[in-house]
Parts: structure tokens; C-alpha cells; sequence
């Protein structure tokens, strides 16, 4: 019976989609690998998330699913499906995104099959809707956490608009907040009223200007629900050349010059909640 293990890295959001059916996110070194082990009882689909056993494993058995279906192999294999992740759920870090990449990919190497790199992604995002983890289908998240680098999409055709690189001597601080949110739980309607602000800062991306983008969507999305906006300002206070909600939150992404990484740190050390350190990543998600 066929097995593989695969490795997809996680992302961090320029513009959330939400709003504008459009996003942009970037690729980060925090990383989700994904073991599946073909078994002979057709229909049957384990998973486990190893390191948050309490997590739902749905997305991952919807995205095995995909992937026997695509090959009209669903009446011929079932699945055993171990996760394993150093990217906190539903913090609004892309565990989604990187969990059904790492599966997806992990599933059809364990079939002895190829597919290209944007058809693993869109499998992927298709499963999130089967399990209900999305609001838009997170295509941006997906590219970027597979792809690594700048990734601009439109979420609604599942197109990549641009890819730009990134830096290399930037570093990401993530201030996570004790508590979950998950995005299937967002308020659509209030987040569509910030639509025209939004679209500025997709424009934004698109000229490159990233991460002043980051900033600006944050500021909206944060006050749009009623989140704190002073972390992030006080990060930029301290030094940060971009700081914003990621996702629907309530992480905040703060993107960091490394001579100013002890002043921005100290500036989010006086909030509750954990600080996440992770490098820009340009890493593409492969087979191990």
C-alpha cells in the first residue's frame, strides 16, 4: 500500500479576501507535514492532527477524499492520515491552508500519481468548503503557504494575479491571543461594508507595496470587528514596517527589520498572549 509524507509552509495575510473576493498573503516558515497511508477498505478515512488532538479532522479527510476522487479511486483505497503542525489553529495563521496543501500533495505521491502545483491547491481549497473551514476558499492563503513568496490572487476565479519575492533580512513576530476564532464564525455582512477601503489596499499590493497594504487591511479588518487596533500601532511605534491582523485574527502579524526585533517584541510582550517568531519563506510545499 502506497504512503508518502509531505510538507506545506504557513502564510501570513497582505489583504484579506473576505471583503473583496480578492486577496494577498505571504509565505512564512512555520510548516504543516501530512502523512497518508493507503489502507484496502475503500470508504474509510482516518485522521488525526498529532500535535492538537482536540482539532477537527475534517479538512483533512475531505481533502484524501478529493484526491481518490479525482482519480476515480474512492472505490479502491481508504486512508490513515497523521498531521503534525508548529502553526496554531484558528489563530488566523493558515492552518488550514497548509494542512489540506500538505495532504493533498502527501495523497498523491502516496497514489504513484502528479499533478500540477495549482490543481493540489484548488483540491485543497475545495476541501475547505466541503468542511466548512472557509468563508472564501482561501486561494490566496493556499498559493502562498504552497508557493511561498508574495502571492496576489482573485479568490473567486482562483487565478494568481502576481507573485513578487520577498526580502530576506525581515523577520515575523506573531502576537497570538489566548483565544480561537474560527472564519466559517465571521460577520460576512459587516466585513463587506469595509469592501471600497479594502480595495485600496489590494491595490496597494498589486503596485507592491506590500506591506503598507498589510497595515492599512489590518486597520480595517480590526475595527470592522471590533478588535484592538493599539497592538499592531504599537509595534509600528516600536519599529515594525508592518503590522496587522492576520486572517480574521485575532493573531496579529507584525513584519520586523531585525535591529528593531527586541524593541517590537517588548512592545507586544504587554499584551496577553504568546509571541510566534518565523522567517519569510519562498520555499515551494514538497513530498519528503
Amino acid at each position: 500500500m502506497g504512503k508518502a509524507t509531505a510538507i506545506s509552509h504557513g502564510a501570513a495575510t497582505i489583504v484579506n479576501a473576505i471583503a473583496l473576493g480578492k486577496g494577498a498573503a505571504f509565505g512564512v516558515n512555520l510548516w504543516t507535514k501530512a502523512e497518508v497511508k493507503l489502507t484496502n477498505e475503500p470508504g474509510i478515512i482516518e485522521a488525526e492532527v498529532v500535535s492538537d488532538p482536540k482539532e477537527n479532522t475534517l479538512l483533512i479527510e475531505k481533502t484524501v477524499t478529493r484526491v481518490l476522487q479525482r482519480f476515480s479511486l474512492e472505490k479502491s483505497f481508504g486512508a490513515k492520515i497523521k498531521t503534525n503542525s508548529n502553526i496554531p489553529i484558528a489563530k488566523g495563521l493558515k492552518s488550514s491552508s497548509a494542512a489540506a496543501n500538505a495532504t493533498a500533495l502527501a495523497a498523491t505521491a502516496a497514489l504513484h500519481k502528479k499533478l500540477d502545483d495549482l490543481e493540489i491547491v484548488k483540491i485543497g481549497v475545495e476541501a475547505s468548503f466541503d468542511a466548512k473551514v472557509t468563508v472564501t476558499g482561501a486561494f490566496d492563503d493556499s498559493c502562498a503557504s504552497y508557493f511561498g513568496g508574495v502571492v496576489i490572487t482573485d479568490n473567486l476565479n482562483r487565478e494568481i494575479i502576481k507573485q513578487l519575492p520577498l526580502p530576506e533580512d525581515l523577520t515575523v513576530l506573531f502576537h497570538v491571543p489566548p483565544q480561537k476564532a474560527y472564519t466559517i464564525d465571521s460577520n460576512i455582512t459587516r466585513l463587506q461594508t469595509v469592501k471600497p477601503l479594502v480595495q485600496i489596499a489590494y491595490e496597494k499590493a498589486l503596485e507592491g507595496k506590500i506591506w503598507e497594504a498589510l497595515t492599512l487591511n489590518g486597520l480595517i479588518y480590526s475595527s470592522a470587528q471590533n478588535l484592538n487596533t493599539t497592538i499592531a500601532v504599537d509595534a509600528l511605534v516600536a519599529g515594525a514596517l508592518a503590522a496587522g491582523l492576520c486572517g480574521k485574527g485575532p493573531a496579529v502579524s507584525t513584519v520586523v527589520p531585525n535591529d528593531k526585533l527586541d524593541s517590537v517584541k517588548a512592545a507586544l510582550q504587554r499584551y496577553e498572549g504568546d509571541i510566534l517568531m518565523a522567517h519569510l519563506n519562498c520555499e515551494k510545499a514538497k513530498v519528503l
